[in-house]
């Protein structure tokens, strides 16, 4: 039973290696290369991957492309700031190799910020602790966003493996704030081309729910100082991101007809 390991990049090359490097015990590994400027492709080729360049717009664009080109019954999907040791790769290949009474396995994620783990209070796109990551290739979608797409599923659960990817997610603070802010420039688009634009109250509503689902349901309050960061930045996301998407509007709205009509296009397409 042939396995695919899929990763997306887009100009990773400064940690794709080491994502790479993990997945070697796959029958075959896809990289799409989105955009990608840097020595992303060379690294790819370098450990034998396939490569499928493009322009992905959207990140289901990316994912589904991905997808579609590989070549095993069952798919593990690694993010490049994620790996994969022995432990996880032995998991991996019992588990498809062991007649799953199911399509999908969800793995757990363990997210470090800097030499910290974090195990709770992720939320609002900025981690997850468990996502259905090994899956038999027809059988999973996903809903059409540049960021954190949503995720549709056919088939039955096979059930959980016990051994976590291990995620980088930032490597300090700085990072993690740097990373808030091109989220929120990208959902920002997202909520744009959706029309789900609310105002300030409902957006303010909005994140104080995110922060207490973060904070409290999640437990970030057992992490200290992170636990409530990451909390806050759920949060904020929500506000900002609805700022952001009122401001793109109301410059589309001052953009010259043609242009206008390019947005409108585009988001149709999605």
């Amino acid at each position: 039973m042939k396995l695919s390991a899929l990763v997306c990049a887009q100009n990773d090359e400064a940690r794709l290696a080491d994502c790479l490097r993990g997945l070697e015990f796959c029958d075959e590994i896809v990289v799409v290369a989105d955009r990608c400027t840097d020595r992303s492709q060379e690294i790819a080729r370098h450990f034998g991957a396939r490569v499928i360049d493009g322009i992905f717009p959207l990140e289901s664009q990316r994912k589904a492309a991905g997808a579609a080109a590989c070549l095993g019954e069952w798919i593990l999907e690694v993010e490049t700031d994620e790996h994969v040791d022995a432990a996880l790769a032995y998991e991996v290949r019992a588990a498809v190799h062991g007649r799953p009474a199911g399509d999908w396995f969800d793995v757990p994620l363990h997210n470090y910020v800097g030499e910290t783990l974090v195990r709770r209070g992720w939320g609002a796109g900025l981690g997850e602790v468990q996502a259905p990551r090994l899956y038999r290739r027809p059988v999973k979608r996903w809903t059409a966003r540049r960021i954190a797409p949503g995720v549709v599923l056919e088939g039955r659960r096979a059930g959980a493996l016990e051994t976590p990817l291990k995620r980088s997610a930032d490597p300090d603070l700085g990072h993690m704030i740097a990373r808030l802010n091109r989220q929120t420039a990208l959902r920002a688009q997202d909520l744009a081309d959706a029309g789900d634009v609310r105002g300030l109250f409902g957006d303010v509503k909005l994140g104080l729910a995110r922060f207490w689902t973060s904070y409290v349901w999640r437990q970030g309050l057992r992490e200290g100082e992170l636990g409530f960061l990451i909390a806050l930045m759920a949060g904020l996301d929500a506000v900002v991101s609805g700022a952001r998407a009122r401001q793109l509007l109301q410059l589309r709205a001052a953009a010259p007809p043609a242009a206008r009509l390019a947005q409108i296009r585009f988001a149709g397409r999605r």
